[in-house]
């Protein structure tokens, strides 16, 4: 298992891990999890070659999940544990040829909803 760090800079943002990931898989096919043990964060996988779409995504969340006084959560980041379980937590991706197998335009996302911070993601892979 390798250990990925990502140092946010805003509350909400998303950020591109994918060449991050890459750099750390050592197996040529298989499976490849990545997981972030956070309640406030979250992967996901989109569109990398306009950066607006993450833009848009970010500003959509926060938007449909706003802070909100009805929130009890003593913490105050109700709305980044919403948007953090409607994401989710991890996401599982092919391996081929040594890195990620994905589409032409996607790209993975590290989701920042409670930043900035210092995040872990964790790395795992399965060799077919």
């Amino acid at each position: 298992m390798q250990e990925l760090i990502v140092k946010t800079s805003k509350r909400n943002e998303l950020i591109d891990i994918t060449e991050k990931i890459n750099e750390k898989i050592s197996i040529s096919q298989g499976f490849c999890l990545v997981y972030v043990p956070h309640t406030t964060a979250a992967i996901t996988i989109n569109e990398g070659a306009d950066p607006d779409v993450r833009r848009d995504i970010s500003v959509f969340l926060e938007k449909l999940i706003p802070v909100s006084p009805e929130f009890k959560h003593f913490e105050g980041n109700s709305d980044s544990h919403i948007k953090s379980t409607l994401v989710g937590p991890s996401e599982w991706l092919i391996v081929k040829d040594n890195r990620l197998l994905l589409g032409r335009w996607q790209s993975v996302y590290f989701c920042e909803f409670d930043g900035p911070r210092t995040r872990k993601v964790f790395i795992d892979e399965i060799k077919k």
